[in-house]
Order: structure tokens, then C-alpha cells, then sequence
């Protein structure tokens, strides 16, 4: 049986740094650009601050997609020494998964928000639109967390022996 490659912890930890930093770029996005429709709604109709909060606090929850891609990655890290090549692309490739999903879902959120939240200013009854496309804007990072996370506890078995006991 082959030797552990040390190395392989790289790519493990490159999946965990991937989910969280991703997933919060897609977070840090729509709550900008949503938020930013919110404020100017809020100086035209105050009483819809609340009602336009919506698309911020569904951007916010694709961060903790990415925490938690980046907790079950480093659960499944934990000997080290028996850590397989497999395994670090298997975790590199589930938390890309997650975070461009993240991403990609922050960037729907933002600019949806924004636009629906100024829309429904004007227009009370393109509420139910706007919170439509954002819950199947919200479905993206959905998606790319069940992949990742069933990716990531995938069982490769002993692929290799232990690097440390030679």
C-alpha cells in the first residue's frame, strides 16, 4: 500500500479557505447591493424598511453555508497522517462547489433585491415576484451545499498508510 502524501492536507485546507471565502464574497455582495436599494427606499417610504429587509437577510445566510462546508471539511481532516490525495480533492472540490454556488446565488440576491425592493416602492403588489426569485436565487447555494456536503462525507476507505510510522 502507498505512503500518505503530506502534502494532501493542502487541498483540504484550500476547500475549507474556498467555502468561507467564497460564500462571504456572495454574502458580502448581496447584502451590498441589496442594502443599498433598501436605504434609497427608505428615504421614500419608511414605512417598507422592514418589509425590504428580506433580500439582506438572505444574503447573509449564505455565509453560514460556508461555515458550515468549513467545519464538516475539518471534522473530516483530523488524522492527519492518514490523510489521502482522494480526500483533499474531495474536500477542495466540495467546498468550491459550495462557495461558487454561494457566490453565484449572492450576485442573483443583490441585484434582484435591489431592483425588487425600489420596484416594490412603486408597486405593492411585485412583492410576491420579488420574494419568488429570490427563494430560487436562494436555491443555487441550496443545491451547491446538498452536493458539497454529500461529497465531503463521501468514505474513500484506507487508501493509504499512514506517512509517520516509517
Amino acid at each position: 500500500m502507498r505512503v500518505c502524501d503530506p502534502n494532501s492536507a493542502f487541498f483540504g485546507f484550500m476547500g475549507i479557505a474556498a467555502s468561507s471565502i467564497f460564500s462571504n464574497l456572495g454574502a458580502a455582495f448581496g447584502t451590498a447591493k441589496s442594502g443599498v436599494g433598501v436605504c434609497s427606499v427608505g428615504v421614500m417610504r419608511p414605512d417598507l424598511i422592514m418589509k425590504s429587509i428580506l433580500p439582506v437577510v438572505m444574503a447573509g445566510v449564505l455565509g453560514i453555508y460556508g461555515i458550515i462546508m468549513s467545519i464538516l471539511i475539518s471534522g473530516k481532516m483530523s488524522p492527519a497522517a492518514n490523510y489521502s490525495t482522494f480526500a483533499g480533492y474531495t474536500h477542495l472540490s466540495s467546498g468550491l462547489i459550495v462557495g461558487l454556488s454561494s457566490l453565484a446565488a449572492g450576485l442573483a440576491i443583490g441585484i434582484v433585491g435591489d431592483a425588487g425592493v425600489r420596484a416594490n416602492a412603486q408597486q405593492n403588489r411585485l412583492f410576491i415576484g420579488m420574494i419568488l426569485i429570490l427563494v430560487f436565487s436562494e436555491t443555487l447555494a441550496l443545491y451547491g451545499l446538498i452536493i458539497g456536503i454529500y461529497i465531503s462525507l463521501s468514505d474513500e476507505g484506507k487508501l493509504c498508510e499512514p506517512y509517520n510510522t516509517l
